[in-house]
């Protein structure tokens, strides 16, 4: 009898040493992740995956993924494979990212948790329509078709154009007064006449 007591004394200590660990077990939790948490990444991932402990439950699984800004930067569904979840990431401009996790134990107890990274380098500017990049200038404006754009004459050609040539006023100044001296002399001469074919007829009488 006094040998069997030490290996009741092992069996009981056994037993007492495997209850606390089943609760434990039944509590699922994250054991990695890529990009793994405090990770600083210089070229954004595709996806993002989380490894758990247990498999875990697409129906009870929610998982979120935020930026600069509170941007979210989930790209898609979650895809599950056991006790892995990979997430499509939608990546924006550099800086921290948050990717929040909630998953159901085997007992029904909800763990949740986050995993932190930094993007270190953002994406391009998206082209704008047209070929052109985001933010660049507008393209010069064109005449449209079938009319034709006359340039504006400068300062000096309306001048030019405004002030009449000297040579040409001088003759017509002068062509002016050549019709003058000549109507002067018709009227002279049409005078002279009339008074000799007066004087004549009064010679006559």
């Amino acid at each position: 009898m006094a040998r069997t007591w030490p290996v009741v004394l092992g069996v009981a200590l056994g037993v007492s040493l495997l209850l606390p660990a089943a609760p434990a077990a039944a509590h699922n939790s994250l054991t990695g992740s890529d990009p793994r948490n405090g990770a600083r990444v210089a070229d954004a991932p595709a996806k993002i995956e989380l490894r758990f402990l247990a498999k875990v439950d697409p129906g009870t699984t929610k998982i979120t993924i935020s930026g600069p800004d509170n941007v979210v930067a989930l790209g898609g569904a979650p895809a599950f494979s056991g006790s892995r979840v990979s997430v499509p990431f939608k990546p924006g401009r550099a800086g921290l990212y948050i990717v929040g996790y909630q998953v159901a134990s085997s007992d029904g107890h909800p763990v949740s948790g986050e995993v932190r990274f930094t993007l270190t380098t953002g994406t391009p500017a998206e082209p704008a329509p047209g070929g052109g990049t985001a933010g660049s200038s507008a393209p010069a404006s064109v005449a449209p078709t079938g009319t034709a754009q006359t340039p504006a004459p400068s300062p000096t050609d309306a001048a030019a154009a405004a002030a009449p040539a000297p040579a040409a006023q001088e003759g017509d100044d002068r062509a002016g007064r050549g019709w003058l001296w000549a109507l002067g002399g018709v009227v002279l001469l049409a005078a002279l006449a009339a008074g000799l074919l007066l004087r004549r007829r009064t010679a006559r009488r």
